[in-house]
This record gives C-alpha cells, structure tokens and sequence, in this order.
C-alpha cells in the first residue's frame, strides 16, 4: 500500500472516530451532574467534540470540550430542610406527582430562557445526544426535533416504570420493585400486591397527565408537534442505567439498555493533609457521616443531632462530619466537621470503618466499590429502594428516621462495625467490581456504538411504542373473552333448548297416558 493510501485511510479513521456530542443536562441536583461529568471529560479526552449545556461549566474545560451555562431556576438548586421530608408510606405513593410539579415549572423556567432558545437557533451540527432522563423530558424534546440526531439517555435512579415503556424494556411487578419505594428484592404477597397497584398507577399517571402537560409545554414555549414525544420514544437508542445487579437485583434488560452503576468512580486522590492525619491517628478507625449534595445539613434538627452526638461518644471510633455550617452546637472532640469533603477518596481509606449516608446512588455505589459498610437513612425519591437493595445484599443496615433515638443509632452502628459485616461489604464489593468492562468504558462502547450505527434500530425490540393495551394483551384477552363467553353462552342456549324439548317430551307423554 503507498504512503498516500495509507494517509487517506488514517484520516477517514480519524474522521469516523471523532464525533460531535451534545449533553443537555439542566436539572440543578448537582449529584446528578457529578454522574455525568467523568463521562463528559472522557469523551472529550478521547478526542470528540463535546458541547455541554448544564448549569455546572467546567472550571477548567479540557480540550474539545464546550459549556453552554443555562440558568438555574429562581428557586435555587434543589437543596431540601429536613422539616419539609415527610416519610409517610402514603407520602411515597404519590413521589411521581410531587416529581412532576417540582419538574413542571423548572421545565417552564427552561423553555423560555434566553440561552435556551438562542441555542436551538445555532448551525452546529451533531452525530449523537446524550443526555438525562427524568420526570419530565421537556429540556430534550426541541434539541432532539432540532438536530435530527440519534441520542442516548441516562437514568440516575433504577428504572422508573415509564422509562420502561420508552426502552421497550419488560417491567413485572411481581419482582421488579417500584423506584421510590422501600420494598425488598423479593416480595412478599402484600408488596406484590402494593406494587402492582403502583405500576398500575404510575404508568396511567405518566400517560394521561404527564405526557399531555409535556405536550402543552411544547407547544406553548417551543412550537414542537403534539405527537412529537412519541415520535421521540420510537427514536430513543440507547439507555444507560445507573445501577448494577450486584446492588438492585437481577432483572431483565432488552439490548438497548445498559448498567453502567460507579460510572463516575475513577482513581482515588490522595487526602488533605489535614484529613489524612485526622484519619490515620484514629486508633479504633473513623465513622464517615454525609447526607449528599441536597439536604442542608444546618436544617437537621437539634434534638435529632444530638442524638447522634451522643451515639458517638459511646463509641470509639473517630467521626467525620459533613455539616455546611462553621459551627456545630454540642460538637465534642471526637468529631470533626468540614463543609465539603472528598467523599470517595475518604470512603476508601482503609481506616473509614462506617459510612453514615441517606442512600443516593452515589454514595451507595462509592461505598460499596470501596466496601464500606453503609447505615442508611433514606429521606425521599430512590433512596427507599437503593437502603432495601444494601441491606439485602449484605452492605448496610436501614436506620429509620421516624423512629430516630439514640438506642437505634448507636445498635446500628455496632451491627455495621462488626466484623462479619465489613467482610460482606468487601464481598459485595468484589462482585461490584467484577465485571467485562469498567462502567465508563461500558458507556462510552455504547454511545460510540450508537453513532457508528445510525442510532443503532436493530438494537429496539417490537414493545418500544407499543400502545399498552397491545403490550398488555388486553385485546387478545378481549377477543378470547368474547370467543369463550360466546362458547359458553351457545351451549348453554343449546343445552336449554335440548332441555326444553326433552322437558316438553316427556309432559306430552304424561298427558297420553293420563288420557
């Protein structure tokens, strides 16, 4: 082969490897950005083109890789006071509709920003979408019916029912437990029962209440059809899901979904120094506390925080403390607190002993990559199910916060400092980690994937559209219904009138002989 040839053939690979990406993330839980921004960079460090709308710019953007700021909605980035966390069962029947009116005017705020709007105006063009599925898709919908591209969504939370619908994805309710719930991996009749009136629920809410709000939406801000956000699901390639069997369950997938659960797990870094010698001169190991990005530390309430305080001085363990404010009233010397900390590279210290977390999926896969035992106490959303999902694999026990004293703080962390229980935390986490890809290459494979194969259709089973009546059978239990009741009422007219005439027989010869 001549040195021209081999030139050409070097410049189309180049040319076919390096893609234009566009991620469009515009929910403010900053947790959620943190999924996706390794993912981001990676893609970026491999060459692509990356364009980013969020309201996270990078401080220093690699090469390749461009921020379009969209503003945050007047109402701040979604940080929650633990006065307003209510953990009632009948509180979490109904996470889809709080979701949706929390979503709804954040959606609303979106569409009619200035940078919003002005970007669906640009030339550029793209190869592939990437982007988060959530409550509502409303930030999506115009970006995709703009460009005209293949895209791929990433699900932060199990899978939610509707999401299933879009994938095609099978979604039982006799095994597959519902999102925001606190069932077990295996239910028991009554939760079988609660979960099927759930998805029942769920699936009837996203699509006659949901849907049609999404459809006004974009009609109103964006001028995009009506039938648009089906014509999206029909279109939808791939799914990355951030979960992993080894936490949540065995359940099915159709080939376009994938686990990419730890996506955002990359190397540890070493601590400050100032961390690192709190940690290594803990003779007995330090307990690691932290409720995530979205609960305001200084709201926890005073009686509750120092039930906790307490706890730990029966204990003799050190203690780390995520708290936001500078002071902590009651604070005693075996504790320290700091606004922020480097959680993942705390949590794999060999000296962290306990992770204290509130179960977003985050943290739970940190600590179980690092094999911490975890105490859990979930507050809202997906953090009911991923608390079930630890202490049936092994890797945490659930610390109920209505029932919150310091007898049940204090017996939780003793049961998660035994040593029978960090050895089932460092197994989890070897069957965590024991997979055929790291989940960014998983990732990074698919989205490649998706744009080498023109949104990759092959991929989609006959399910994704498939109105639900279809994908139900109703109307072939219908139509067999009618045809059995049709049977059944032939006979038995048949029979009647058999009767009837045997009946009407045997009177006539009574009658003769009478005569």
């Amino acid at each position: 082969m001549s040195i021209s040839n081999v030139f050409i053939l070097l410049s189309f690979i180049v040319s076919a490897s390096c893609l234009k990406i566009l991620g469009v993330f515009p929910f403010t839980g900053r947790s959620h950005f943190l999924i996706f921004e390794p993912l981001l960079v990676e893609l970026s460090k491999r060459g692509h083109d990356v364009t980013v709308m969020s309201s996270f710019p990078l401080q220093i953007p690699p090469p390749g890789y461009t921020d379009v700021y969209l503003p945050v909605h007047p109402g701040g980035e979604d940080l929650i006071a633990f006065d307003n966390v209510t953990l009632t069962r009948f509180y979490k029947y109904f996470t889809p509709n709080r979701c949706r009116e929390s979503t709804k005017h954040r959606c609303e705020f979106l569409l009619s920003t200035e940078e919003y709007r002005d970007f669906l105006h640009i030339d550029n063009k793209f190869d592939v979408i990437v982007s988060e599925y959530f409550i509502f898709n409303c930030h999506l919908t115009p970006v995709v019916k703009k460009f005209k591209v293949p895209f791929v969504l990433i699900q932060t939370t199990t899978f939610i029912p509707w999401a299933n619908q879009w994938a095609g994805n099978p979604d039982n309710p006799a095994y597959i437990p519902n999102w925001a719930m606190d069932y077990s991996i295996r239910l028991h009749f009554l939760e079988r029962l609660e979960n099927t009136l759930l998805w029942v629920y769920n699936n009837f809410y996203y699509n006659y209440v949901m849907d049609v709000q999404e459809q006004r939406m974009y009609l109103k801000y964006a001028g995009v059809d009506a039938d648009y956000p089906y014509d999206m699901m029909q279109n939808t390639s791939m799914f990355l899901v951030y979960t992993h069997f080894t936490i949540h369950g065995s359940r099915p997938f159709v080939p376009n979904v994938a686990e990419v659960g730890g996506m955002h797990i990359g190397t540890k870094k070493p601590l400050p120094m100032h961390l690192e010698k709190w940690i290594n001169e803990s003779e007995h190991g330090v307990i690691y506390f932290s409720l995530g990005s979205m609960i305001k530390g200084h709201t926890f309430p005073e009686e509750k925080k120092q039930m906790f305080i307490n706890a730990f001085n029966r204990l003799p363990q050190r203690v780390l403390w995520k708290w936001e404010n500078e002071t902590m009233s009651g604070k005693t010397d075996n504790i320290m607190i700091e606004k922020w900390m480097p959680q993942f590279d705390i949590l794999c210290h060999p000296n962290v002993k306990v992770f204290i977390a509130h179960g977003g999926m985050l943290g739970v896969t940190e600590a179980v990559h690092c094999g911490v035992p975890m105490v859990i106490m979930p507050q809202f959303g997906d953090q009911f199910t991923n608390a079930k999902a630890v202490e049936a694999n092994g890797g945490g026990v659930i610390l109920d916060y209505r029932y919150l004293d310091e007898e049940s703080i204090y017996n939780s962390l003793t049961t998660a400092l035994d040593p029978k229980f960090n050895k089932k935390a460092k197994e989890l986490s070897a069957r965590f980690k024991d997979r055929p890809l790291p989940p960014l290459e998983t990732a990074i494979y698919w989205i490649e994937y998706v744009a080498r194969h023109g949104g990759a259709p092959h991929l989609k089973t006959a399910a994704v559209g498939m109105p639900l009546y279809q994908y139900l059978l109703l109307d072939v239990i219908a139509f067999l219904a009618v045809i059995f009741f049709s049977i059944i009422f032939i006979v038995y007219y048949i029979s009647r009138a058999i009767l009837r005439k045997l009946c009407g027989c045997r009177q006539s010869a009574q009658k003769l002989k009478k005569n």
